[in-house]
């Protein structure tokens, strides 16, 4: 058993190897009590291209998030509401103003990263990590610079409430919105304060400048954090361990295809949810208004084989594990710039993994310690 199916197994003993089983019944398979479950990824970005498949219906995101953030947070959104708020947040996102900000944020720990690993300390680059995107995603907010012990602290709130999330869950309980508002009531608090100082270097200023309101405001900041820092922060280790397991940690490595490789095998959302609006099909299956469609985002990219940097990604399935059209997500220029500075930082050293043990219960597999040294 290799190390990423271990991770898989931890995080979801029960519910991994369902998923693994659904995936060997065909690309499209209705499963009574979770719904419409779509294993192929071309299939898969059909529905993700079809305003018929929903963010906002029964099953949806919507249902879970709704509740919690408000109505207006673009992963719960759809049409010209939701085209008119990404394109006025789109520029916040462009490559360029996420590479600025990684590098201004990221200036100190990566230098120290970088002298740690020259001295021959051991790290632990799951720690490093949360630190870091727990940094990048406060200034993005509007926080500004925090100490390690908060960040660990904003980090820990957001791995709580998203743990509050399963396969099977289709709606949070009066108590898991009361948990999860308390949570994120931090970050609105932030992110209002924030948005009345009107900075437009913040996501929350510049919605302020947009003539967005404070509890949109709110709302996106909590999104931003529940997306924007799990993600990167499981991922790196995942990326660095498995160029370590497939003997790829060399001076000739090409960044950018190990970096989309190790997101297809790691497939950063395992899974994406969908409401169906109105009678149609999904891969030939007939499906009705009010249907959840669970896109097994992992199966759909594990069918390719296992990790291999030099694989070139078939159309059908470039990036599917950030979605696709109009719901593509808006923060991937931000999550890859801050994956390419550390692992730039980390390559630069020939490290190997010392000791590794794998976080269980979460929602996204993980390892809950990596220590790492160069060799």
């Amino acid at each position: 058993m290799n190390h990423e199916t271990r991770l898989h197994l931890a995080a979801h003993p029960v519910a991994y190897p369902l998923l693994r089983l659904l995936a060997r019944m065909g690309p499209v398979v209705r499963v009574p009590g979770l719904g419409v479950v779509v294993n192929d990824a071309a299939v898969a970005r059909t529905v993700l291209m079809d305003a018929d498949f929903r963010k906002d219906g029964p099953g949806s995101p919507g249902d879970l998030w709704t509740p919690v953030l408000g109505p207006s947070v673009l992963l719960n959104m759809e049409g010209e509401p939701h085209a008119a708020l990404r394109a006025k947040l789109a520029p916040l996102f462009t490559p360029a103003s996420v590479r600025a900000l990684v590098a201004d944020v990221l200036a100190g720990p990566l230098a120290e990263l970088d002298a740690r690993l020259g001295r021959g300390e051991r790290v632990d680059l799951v720690d490093t990590m949360r630190l870091m995107a727990g940094a990048v995603i406060c200034r993005a907010v509007g926080l500004g610079e925090v100490s390690e012990a908060k960040a660990r602290e904003l980090f820990a709130d957001g791995e709580r409430v998203v743990s509050m999330v399963s396969l099977r869950t289709r709606g949070l309980s009066e108590r898991q919105v009361g948990l999860a508002k308390q949570v994120l009531d931090k970050i609105g608090d932030i992110a209002a304060t924030a948005y009345h100082a009107g900075d437009p270097a913040t996501v929350m200023g510049r919605m302020r400048e947009l003539d967005l309101s404070e509890a949109e405001a709110r709302g996106a900041a909590g999104a931003f954090f529940l997306t924007g820092t799990e993600t990167v922060a499981t991922f790196v280790p995942r990326l660095i361990a498995l160029l370590h397991d497939h003997d790829a940690l060399n001076a000739g490595l090409d960044l950018d295809r190990a970096i989309e490789e190790a997101m297809r095998v790691t497939t950063p959302t395992p899974v994406m949810l969908r409401s169906v609006a109105r009678p149609t099909a999904v891969g030939g299956l007939p499906v009705r208004p009010g249907d959840r469609v669970v896109i097994a985002t992992h199966s759909c990219a594990r069918a390719y084989g296992g990790f291999d940097p030099g694989r070139p990604h078939p159309p059908e399935l470039r990036r599917l594990w950030f979605g696709a059209g109009p719901h593509f997500c808006i923060g991937y220029p931000l999550a890859l710039a801050e994956i390419r500075a550390v692992a730039g930082v980390v390559l630069r050293h020939r490290v190997r993994i010392v000791r590794r043990r794998a976080a269980r219960r979460v929602l996204l597999p993980t390892y809950a310690h990596l220590w790492i040294e160069a060799s």
